[in-house]
């Protein structure tokens, strides 16, 4: 029943969602269209348009765009319909091949129908590009007038004669200001309204002198009574207070004053401009603040020597006062350039201040605002020697050089101000303090953001250094772009068309990519990589355990899943972001050719690591020998392999070396393995004994194979020794080199025992003039005194002082002093 109910209601939704599509239509009036763009396109091609005119043309075509980007086609389910037909068809004859006379008639009649249901889709695109080309044509033309306007050279406001003019202006601004304060309201109405005023004069008071003051003590106050993260936390959010309240002061003020009707022509603009400057100098004030605070509540947001901290505080405060008078007289009295490209302008007062006369007051706006800037920017350019450390941090090494470009610019805009470029120095100036001063609010969000995600894991060490606030802080810089561009001239109108234009998407090499795919592509690729990792656990800790498989088995079957739900996972996700997997072919035709060439050992190596993960040579836990090194197998991946030496060290050995060089895998298939003792007795030892001895030890030991047997085995006669070799098989090899140890040990002790000499090298030295060892001070040589068991035979004397060689005389040597050895003759044996 809820099933049948569900379909209902959704077949219900489509149904309204189809009459609103064909609403949509009906409402699109394309004859009125036709004539207004008929209209726009000669106004856009005559230069005696007035600019009101682009604007009033600009943005008729953006409601027209906004309706046809909007426009969804009823026929849709109609248009698939009919193509599944034409489909079931086949494809269409090649050209010069022909096809059945019927199939080929209903073949157009089917492309008739299809064409006709496509028609008002694909007369509202050609609409859309048309009102796109209007605008683009719109922007371009106003864009023209506005560069002029601001590259337009004044007089030079440090002439004599533009002086004069402000001070004409001023006086004319003045005269008109008594003016409104003489025909204000009479008194009967002033009175009438004056419990009115008092209220919001009383209320602004207190909120502007006692609010002000709570609000500045409470982040400390609160940030006192929290700890580590929640203190950073509380006190941020308490801040903004700082501009809340005395904001609302300001507004009850304005209100206040609104009321008492002495406000006219020419104070009115004063009074609409006093919100937003207010609005400029506390956020910038609390900014200020916040940033070079004297005592910090929870750490230092910029790592700045307290003796500089008050300078920047008073450098950053004045700035934001003239941010602030700047702001109140370009939107009541002064004009800008930059509303050349705006119908809703402020309202100017009623006399028209001179191009010469503006200049002057906008120096004198520019000069204290140069000085406060260049100041602060002598404070921030030290940013990075301030830190003290080799890699200062990525906000310090931001402002410092964004600091030591700002010093260069003021300098610069100086003389273009003194130049007469009033409007290019005002364009450039106040849009670097607002940048400015943006990028110091995004360095205090990055911190609010890490100290809210520090809180959510309970203070956990390294949190706030961690990937996911790097990428909250990486959103913020991408959100304050068009902040930015704001700054810096554009306006809402074309942010707009250029988010239309990001959302729809660019084309590259045949493949649309937009936003919104972009999102499609990760949502589908994290939940595929999500899945693969549950489904991999599942295997490896529930399934696989149960099977007959051994664990290089195991961990291949689940490397193998891994490969195959990642692949598939970035197939979905391609798809699901609406790129078309064919065109990719092309792409993947072209990446072929540089695989070919530079990636030929990478690819060499992944096919190599399928092989092992197929064919299994070598598995997880094998003891290897590959390249000169041993070790244990701990992990195959596709392009390399792990290996952990018996010194502890990783060593990565290329898939491909393990496939095309000889690999010796001592465990392969099980853990036996054999190994060898030689040991070596003394002649006439008891051959038999020894023998007997030595199997006995070797079947004490517990992991030494019954059967096959160990062996022992006399193998050699030896300059020195018997040489006997005990052979066993070992049930695990890996614990080889301690069984070897462990027969040593006994057969030294068995053979000491049993009275078994284990013999050992025996050399005699033979010494050639001795006496030359002996030399007095004067040069002739002393005679040596000799034991008689260390000297025998003749003493003959050297011509010249030299030893003789040291050589090897056999292990047993004669008592005459005759040398059967290596040294022969007659020398003196010692």
């Amino acid at each position: 029943m809820f099933f049948k109910v569900f379909r209902i209601a959704a077949l219900a939704l489509l149904l309204l969602a189809t009459q609103v599509a064909a609403q949509t239509d009906q409402n699109i009036d394309y004859s009125r269209w036709e004539t207004f763009a008929g209209q726009a396109e000669n106004a856009l091609g005559n230069k005696e348009t007035t600019t009101a005119t682009l604007n009033s043309i600009r943005q008729n075509a953006d409601n027209w765009r906004e309706q046809f980007a909007g426009y969804k086609n009823p026929n849709e389910s109609q248009i698939q319909s009919v193509q599944d037909q034409i489909d079931a068809l086949g494809p269409a004859p090649a050209e010069g091949a022909t096809e059945p006379e019927e199939t080929a008639n209903r073949r157009a009649d089917l492309n008739d129908q299809l064409a006709k249901l496509k028609a008002p889709a694909t007369q509202a695109s050609e609409a859309l590009a048309r009102a796109r080309s209007i605008i683009a044509q719109a922007d371009e033309a106003i864009g023209e007038r506005e560069a002029q306007e601001i590259l337009s050279q004044t007089p030079s406001p440090l002439l004599p004669s533009s002086w004069l003019a402000a001070l004409q202006d001023g006086v004319a601004v003045w005269d008109g200001i008594g003016t409104d304060a003489i025909n204000g309201r009479t008194r009967a109405q002033f009175l009438e309204s004056a419990p009115k005023i008092l209220s919001y004069f009383l209320a602004a008071l207190a909120l502007l002198t006692f609010g002000r003051r709570f609000v500045d003590s409470l982040p400390s106050r609160l940030g006192a009574r929290a700890t580590g993260d929640a203190r950073a936390v509380i006190a941020f959010v308490v801040s903004l207070g700082q501009i809340l309240v005395p904001m609302l002061g300001i507004a009850l003020l304005a209100w206040g004053l609104d009321a008492a009707g002495l406000f006219g022509r020419w104070l009115t603009p004063f009074l609409l401009s006093l919100p937003p400057a207010a609005l400029v100098f506390f956020s910038g004030r609390w900014l200020v603040r916040t940033l070079f605070s004297s005592a910090s509540v929870a750490y230092d947001t910029l790592n700045i020597p307290a003796s500089k901290r008050g300078f920047a505080r008073f450098y950053g405060t004045g700035l934001a006062v003239m941010l602030a008078l700047h702001s109140i007289l370009s939107h009541a009295a002064l004009p800008l350039a930059g509303y050349v490209r705006s119908s809703n302008a402020p309202p100017q007062i009623p006399h028209a201040i001179s191009a010469a006369g503006a200049g002057v007051f906008h120096l004198i706006l520019f000069i204290p605002a140069a000085f406060f800037l260049f100041q602060l920017a002598n404070i921030l350019r030290r940013m990075t020697r301030y830190d003290g450390t080799e890699t200062p941090p990525f906000r310090a090494r931001v402002l410092s050089y964004f600091a030591a470009f700002l010093r260069i610019a003021i300098v610069v805009l100086l003389v273009l101000m003194a130049l007469g470029y009033v409007n290019l120095v005002n364009a450039i100036f106040w849009s670097l303090v607002k940048s400015l001063g943006l990028i110091g609010l995004l360095i205090l969000l990055y911190d609010f953001c890490a100290d809210l995600y520090s809180l959510s894991r309970r203070g956990k060490e390294g949190a706030r250094d961690s990937l996911i606030p790097m990428l909250l802080g990486f959103l913020l810089v991408c959100a304050s772009i068009p902040v930015f561009l704001l700054f810096w001239g554009a306006t809402p109108a074309e942010l707009e068309t250029l988010r239309q234009r990001i959302v729809s998407g660019f084309s590259v090499g045949g493949i649309t990519i937009s936003p919104g795919g972009v999102f499609a592509f990760g949502v589908v690729f994290a939940i595929g990589y999500f899945l693969t990792g549950t489904v991999k656990n599942v295997m490896r800790n529930s399934v696989l355990p149960r099977t007959r498989l051994d664990a290089g088995a195991q961990n291949a079957a689940v490397a193998g899943i891994g490969y195959v739900g990642i692949t598939l996972a970035i197939l979905l996700a391609v798809t699901s972001a609406g790129i078309n997997l064919s065109s990719i072919a092309i792409v993947a035709g072209a990446l072929s050719v540089g695989i070919g060439f530079g990636l030929q050992t990478i690819v060499q190596n992944f096919v190599s690591g399928i092989i092992l993960l197929i064919e299994r040579p070598i598995s997880v836990g094998d003891w290897v020998e590959a390249g000169g090194q041993q070790g244990i197998v701990q992990d195959i991946s596709v392009r390399s392999t792990r290996i952990k030496t018996f010194d502890q060290t990783d060593v990565i050995v290329p898939n491909s070396d393990l496939i095309s060089q000889s690999v010796t895998n001592w465990t392969r298939g099980n853990s036996r393995g054999r190994i060898i003792v030689a040991v070596g007795v003394a002649y006439g030892s008891d051959t038999r004994k020894v023998e007997r001895i030595l199997r006995e030890i070797a079947e004490d030991q517990p992991t030494v194979l019954i059967d096959p047997a160990p062996a022992v085995l006399l193998t050699n006669f030896g300059a020195d020794s018997l040489d006997f070799e005990v052979r066993c098989i070992l049930s695990d090899i890996s614990g080889g080199v301690g069984v070897a140890s462990e027969m040593r040990h006994q057969i030294a002790q068995r053979f000491s025992d049993e009275g078994i000499e284990i013999p050992f090298a025996q050399r005699d030295l033979w010494l050639r003039n001795p006496e030359t060892l002996f030399v007095k001070p004067n040069g002739r040589a002393k005679p040596a005194k000799a034991d008689k068991a260390e000297l025998a035979g003749p003493q003959e004397v050297p011509e010249k002082h030299e030893i003789a060689d040291i050589r090897s005389v056999g292990e047993f040597p004669d008592n005459d002093g005759g040398g059967d050895g290596d040294g022969g003759g007659d020398g003196d044996s010692t």
